[in-house]
C-alpha cells in the first residue's frame, strides 16, 4: 500500500507539473500600424526691418515687437518719417490642429553698412513657444533688439546672411 502511495503521489506530482507548464507560457498577436503627416514647413513672407532710426552721442537700442511696434532706449530717436517697419513674418504648414515648437536664433546678427556694423539680439516671436496648425497653417510674426552704437554711421544696414527660424512638430 506505501508502494501505491507513493506511486500515486509521483503520478500527481507529474500530472501538477505538466499543468503547471502546460499554462505557464501563452501569446497574443498584433497588427502593426503607422500614420504618416504632411512635413511641417516654414516659408518667410515678409523680411524685418526696423525703419529709420537715428542716432546721437549715446548708445541705445530699438525693439522690434512681433506686432510690428518699436521702442527706443539710450541715445535713439525714431523720426517722424519711419520708413519700413516690419516684424519678419513666416507661414507654417503642415498637419491639421498639430502643434509645433519654435527655435530663433540664439547668437547675435551682425548687420552691415559698409565697414559699420551693428547687431540685432533677443529674438521674439508671436506665438512665443509653441503654435498650433489650427486648419494646416499658423501666421508666425519674429520681432528682435536692434542695438545701436555711439554715433553710429549713416547707411543702409543689411544681415549678409539671413537669420534661421525653426519649427518643429512637437
Amino acid at each position: 500500500m506505501k508502494k501505491n502511495i507513493k506511486l500515486l503521489v509521483l503520478v500527481f506530482t507529474l500530472l501538477m507539473g505538466s499543468v503547471v507548464s502546460s499554462f505557464a507560457q501563452v501569446s497574443a498577436s498584433s497588427s502593426s500600424s503607422a500614420t504618416i503627416i504632411i512635413p511641417i514647413n516654414i516659408t518667410k513672407t515678409v523680411d524685418m526691418n526696423f525703419g529709420n532710426v537715428a542716432v546721437n552721442a549715446v548708445a541705445g537700442t530699438v525693439i522690434l515687437a512681433p506686432a510690428g511696434g518699436r521702442t527706443l532706449t539710450g541715445g535713439v530717436t525714431l523720426p517722424a518719417v519711419t520708413g519700413t517697419v516690419t516684424a519678419a513674418a513666416f507661414t507654417v504648414t503642415g498637419a491639421p490642429t498639430y502643434t509645433f515648437s519654435i527655435s530663433l536664433p540664439a547668437s547675435p546678427l551682425t548687420i552691415t553698412s559698409g565697414a559699420s556694423t551693428m547687431t540685432v539680439t533677443a529674438f521674439t516671436s508671436t506665438p512665443s513657444t509653441t503654435g498650433t496648425l489650427a486648419a494646416g497653417t499658423a501666421s508666425l510674426l519674429v520681432g528682435a533688439t536692434l542695438n545701436v552704437g555711439i554715433n553710429q554711421a549713416a547707411g543702409t544696414y543689411t544681415s549678409a546672411t539671413p537669420f534661421s527660424v525653426t519649427v518643429n512638430y512637437n
